[in-house]
């Protein structure tokens, strides 16, 4: 039943074809993929992938969720797809930097290696074109649940798969009746207050971090809520995920930076094909 369920949100996924040419960025921010999961978005992943270009990519971390798949191997021909497309834009010349997270902690040992063109860093430095300095990371060890009861994070980690595989369910519905993707474990995050205070809270300290280290900002993952907010003159952003939010973070060639919100490109462009058909 389970596997019917999610073949039928697959299936039900049908993105248009893009008519605009391929939009090329600076640089490139995504993380919290979760490769190996049910609940990862891997074919608005693959259309993003084939829609932008950058000189630095940088995977900041949960790509591959070994804690999943230590339990129950899944791992789909659409996964593969996107490791091909991120190895084929290494071989082009496009610099990527792969961060590991908590979830990816077993890439971890690699740290300083590079294979396939992709270099494996535990966290690095990144300057934009206006000259700012960006801590990147993936944050994991700003969390006090990870850090002070990991048995915990594991629970919460099994009901948040749970909760993905509701979402299937309730998108394979909303596609049925011709509606936009629509999170439901994020929305469900939003309403309780205490994930709302530690957002708030694990946002404070890592720029607090950032603050003392003496750059200007920092570039982040793991709590999949994308987001920029200033302290005090400290820039903190979260490329959010491709499991709830389907999002990524850009830096314009002018250093201008940008969260780019991938299942609203899509539903504005499924609005947009039968317009497109008609005047045609």
């Amino acid at each position: 039943m389970k596997t019917l369920l999610a073949t039928a949100f697959v299936d039900a996924l049908v993105i248009p074809e893009r008519d605009e040419p391929r939009r090329k960025y600076r640089t490139i921010w995504i993380s919290d993929v979760h490769l190996g999961t049910r609940g990862c978005n891997a074919r608005m992943l693959i259309d993003f992938l084939d829609s932008v270009d950058s000189e630095t990519m940088y995977l900041v971390g949960d790509i591959i969720d070994g804690w999943r798949m230590k339990r129950r191997w899944y791992w789909p021909a659409l996964h593969n797809d996107i490791v091909w497309r991120v190895l084929k834009r290494a071989k082009r010349g496009t610099r990527i930097v792969y961060i590991p997270g908590n979830h990816d902690e077993m890439f971890r040992q690699f740290t300083g290696m590079n294979f396939g063109g992709v270099e494996i860093r535990r966290k690095a430095i990144h300057e934009t074109a206006d000259g700012r300095k960006l801590l990147i990371l993936h944050g994991d060890e700003f969390d006090t649940v990870m850090l002070a009861h990991r048995w915990l994070a594991f629970l919460g980690d099994a009901a948040y798969e749970g909760l993905m595989r509701a979402n299937l369910v309730v998108n394979a519905i909303r596609r049925r009746l011709g509606l936009p993707y629509w999170s439901l474990s994020k929305h469900a995050k939003h309403k309780v207050k205490n994930a709302i205070e530690f957002i708030s809270r694990y946002e404070e300290i890592v720029a607090h971090e950032a603050r003392a280290r003496g750059v200007d900002g920092v570039v982040c993952g793991h709590i999949h809520t994308a987001e920029y907010r200033d302290f005090e003159g400290v820039a903190y952003y979260n490329d959010g995920d491709w499991v709830e939010s389907c999002t990524a973070l850009v830096e314009h060639f002018d250093g201008r930076m940008e969260i780019l919100h991938w299942a609203d490109e899509i539903a504005a462009r499924n609005v947009a094909a039968p317009v497109s058909r008609l005047a045609a």
